[in-house]
């Protein structure tokens, strides 16, 4: 917990790997992994796992911050508050070696805090981050990149780390888009829908379940599994699962520092509207006054679409910024306010 409130801005970090047999020994390759090795790794970021669900495709955890996806090749962990979530390289580096697979990409996002001199190390500045990151990258992801994209609003930059092992980035899936939004200054009306009612005695999964269908959340993506939980005395999280895709969203909604993220991947092969309507959902729960959005895509500009989802809803684009990653692709950056009247 932040000195002046909770710190809603995530950190992310999705890490990809090979193995000799992708077919066989792979998998199921992370997935493999106990729950025990999961909470050592947790330990390590300061942070708890409080539901979870999984399909054929993988597993989702909620956690006390935030989520945690983990597929045969690929681990995304995204974490907020003061939790170390670069600490969890080491040990997911280690356990990947004792299942037969190699590190060949890594990403590491995140917005800009609204309480950083509450941070922790290695998280005390971006600079620090990525010393921190590369002294515990293999030699082979050599194609790397960190970059702080800007916007027109001081408290909302985008900070981006890639690195890549090019050898083997062939094996990587790169039909596949990162959307992640973030939102600030919500709604009061609507962030107080995140507030558990005084003496209901509801909690965690039964209270995130009311919160789901009260806020409309389970109208983003009526297909998905989802996997939510309520935290006392506010505060929500949620994942879904749908196929071999997830969503995610986290809310911190207390006034003054009121926050709600939302994250999905999409394919370049989907239908132009899909992530349209997608994202209007996502923000119409919210209503923030300012939003931004992140478009992480190798092949397509998936980023052209976001502002057809938001405008309409009273938003306009206050900046735009494009930077190119080493075998990683594009990141677009947009940031938007609610339109003066």
């Amino acid at each position: 917990m932040a000195v002046s409130g909770f710190e809603g801005f995530e950190k992310r970090l999705e890490l990809q790997f090979f193995g000799d047999d992708p077919e066989g020994g792979c998998q199921m390759g992370l997935r493999i992994l106990d729950f025990d090795s999961l909470v050592k790794v947790l330990n390590a970021v300061q942070c708890t796992v409080v539901s979870a669900v999984g399909n054929q495709y993988f597993d989702a955890y909620v956690l006390s911050e935030s989520s945690l996806f983990v597929y045969p090749t690929k681990i995304i962990i995204k974490t907020c508050g003061t939790t170390q979530l670069l600490k969890s390289i080491r040990p997911l580096l280690h356990y990947a070696c004792n299942l037969g697979l190699s590190l060949c990409a890594c990403r590491y996002t995140r917005g800009s805090f609204i309480f950083p001199a509450s941070q922790p190390f290695p998280h005390t500045s971006f600079n620090e981050e990525v010393f921190y990151i590369e002294e515990n990258l293999p030699s082979n992801l050599c194609y790397r990149k960190a970059s702080v994209m800007p916007s027109k609003l001081a408290s909302h930059s985008w900070h981006v780390f890639t690195a890549v092992d090019q050898t083997n980035f062939i094996s990587l899936n790169h039909d596949l888009f990162t959307v992640e939004v973030c939102m600030t200054e919500l709604d009061r009306v609507l962030a107080r829908k995140f507030f558990q009612p005084a003496g209901d005695g509801k909690i965690g999964d039964v209270a995130g379940k009311e919160m789901t269908k009260l806020t409309g959340i389970d109208e983003i993506n009526p297909g998905a599994i989802i996997c939510d939980f309520a935290f006392d005395p506010c505060g929500y999280s949620m994942n879904g699962i749908d196929n071999d895709r997830y969503s995610t969203i986290h809310v911190t909604p207390e006034d003054g520092y009121s926050y709600a993220s939302f994250e999905c991947v999409g394919s370049v092969f989907d239908d132009n509207d899909d992530i349209v309507q997608v994202l209007k959902k996502a923000v119409q729960v919210f209503r923030p006054a300012t939003l931004s959005v992140s478009v992480t895509c190798t092949s397509h500009e998936v980023w052209r679409r976001v502002a057809v989802a938001v405008e309409p809803l009273g938003m306009k684009c206050r900046s735009c910024t494009a930077d190119e990653f080493p075998g990683s692709g594009s990141v677009v950056f947009q940031t938007f306010t609610v339109r003066r009247k």
